[in-house]
């Protein structure tokens, strides 16, 4: 049996991570402060914090702090982040034929 390859592992590990594709789909749309996403992602704090900090790491992210009163700070995709566009974009074209609405309830229901 061939083993994955360890690029395509880590890829995966680093997407799969649960609210990682939420997380990249909202900053798709542009530069996000943590208040809206959090407003905007079924979410806690502290994980949403926990994600970014790892996308962060990972180099998928970057945290651009604005020294204004009170301090602004946004997230945004870096160019390595930027290149998982088309992969998202897919997984929604995927899910939009593929994942019924009654599939979408059962999952709500079963949280």
């Amino acid at each position: 049996m061939s083993e994955l390859c360890p690029r395509f592992e880590k890829a995966m590990e680093i997407v799969s991570k649960r609210w990682v594709g939420l997380i990249l789909s909202e900053l798709l749309n542009g530069k996000k402060r943590f208040s809206e996403m959090e407003t905007d992602l079924p979410i806690s704090g502290r994980l949403l914090s926990d994600r970014l900090k790892m996308l962060e790491k990972e180099g998928i992210v970057e945290r651009n702090i604005y020294s204004e009163f009170p301090v602004r700070i946004e997230y945004s995709l870096t160019e390595k982040g930027e290149g998982l566009k088309p992969v998202i974009n897919e997984i929604q074209n995927w899910s939009d034929v593929w994942i019924t609405p009654e599939e979408v309830q059962d999952q709500i229901t079963e949280k």
